[in-house]
């Protein structure tokens, strides 16, 4: 089969369109003939060399893919009872190896592909709203409600977080950059849309919940925003890090910390047990999927781009434009 491969693993980002042998499924595994495969962030800090794939998982890209089951291995290992079979479309959860015409994945982080839902637009799900799920409501607790900031409101988990947080009952901001994605982002049901290139994102939670902040942060910045972050919570507020995309390092204001009575977390999805991705994804299924249903929270697909043509699709995030995210079809 074909996949893109890295050539040369930190330096420039220089991939290749290789031919390597077509993966086959394991005990519990089963074996997929990938349609689209999502793009994220951290495909880039993995071609970089930052964020390395788990032992045993493919060397090259991609977390999420939506594809037909062209096979399966043995029962066993993490299969559930009810796990797909031949000809079955669905989405994964991967450890890496997207990038690719087939892909292996766990039959327990698998999923249906959703009602109303086209096949490849389903590549965006897995990634994002496992990671928005987790992060809102099994780390921060969010609660119908509450008021939540979603930072970068137009990315790939934030376009997801906006409506997951709406439909659960809560209150959004969101920042976005400029007026345009600013009103794309309020049309996702965010209550509040702070253009960050403009506006102080701060003053404009302040205004929002009346001076009092928000309950919850989910941050994408890292350490230049942790300021603001602590700022913008109201007192017993949960600050969860989920990207570092303004640095891994930065001051934290502790005395407004025990002052305020804060929570700061900060959390990885790829680096989680099998077990532990494994009950996630079930979860999202009982209680996501149903929303994706009903039409409550949809896949926001920003472009799809040739499998052969990953760089493009990774310029695309590094230039800011993505919203939602970039799809690769084989």
């Amino acid at each position: 089969m074909r996949a893109v491969t890295i050539a040369s693993p930190g330096s420039g980002r220089k991939l290749a369109f290789s031919q390597v042998e077509t993966p086959l499924p394991g005990p519990g595994e089963v074996l997929l003939r990938v349609e689209a495969a999502g793009v994220n962030r951290a495909d880039a800090l993995q071609i970089a060399g930052y964020y390395p794939p788990p032992p045993g998982a493919p060397p090259w890209p991609g977390l999420e893919v939506a594809g037909v089951v062209v096979a399966t291995g043995e029962p066993g290992g993490d299969a559930v009872p009810a796990g797909p079979g031949v000809g079955d479309a669905v989405v994964a959860l991967l450890e890496g190896g997207g990038y690719a015409q087939y892909a292996v994945a766990r039959s327990a982080q698998t999923l249906p592909v959703p009602d109303g839902v086209p096949l490849a637009d389903a590549a965006a799900l897995p990634e994002a709203v496992c990671t928005a799920w987790t992060n809102l409501v099994d780390t921060a607790g969010l609660r119908p409600g509450e008021w939540v900031l979603v930072h970068g409101g137009s990315g790939g988990v934030g376009s997801i977080a906006v409506q997951l947080a709406q439909a659960l009952g809560a209150h959004v901001v969101a920042t976005a950059g400029g007026p345009d994605r600013a009103a794309r982002v309020r049309g996702l049901g965010a209550d509040v849309v702070v253009d960050h290139r403009a506006d102080d994102v701060v003053a404009a939670v302040r205004e929002a919940t009346g001076g009092r902040g928000v309950d919850v942060v989910l941050d994408v910045l890292g350490g230049g925003g942790l300021a603001d972050n602590v700022r913008a919570l109201a007192p017993r507020g949960r600050l969860v890090v989920i990207g570092l995309q303004q640095g891994r390092r930065g001051e934290l204001d502790l005395a407004a910390v025990l002052a305020k009575h804060l929570t700061v977390t900060g959390t990885t999805l790829r680096s989680r047990t099998p077990a532990e991705k494994a009950a996630l994804v079930a979860v999202v299924r009982e209680r996501v999927w149903p929303l994706l249903a009903a039409g409550q929270v949809r896949p926001v697909v920003h472009a799809r781009v040739p499998l052969e043509r990953a760089e493009d699709a990774l310029a695309m995030l590094d230039r800011g434009e993505v919203f939602g995210k970039v799809l690769l079809t084989p």
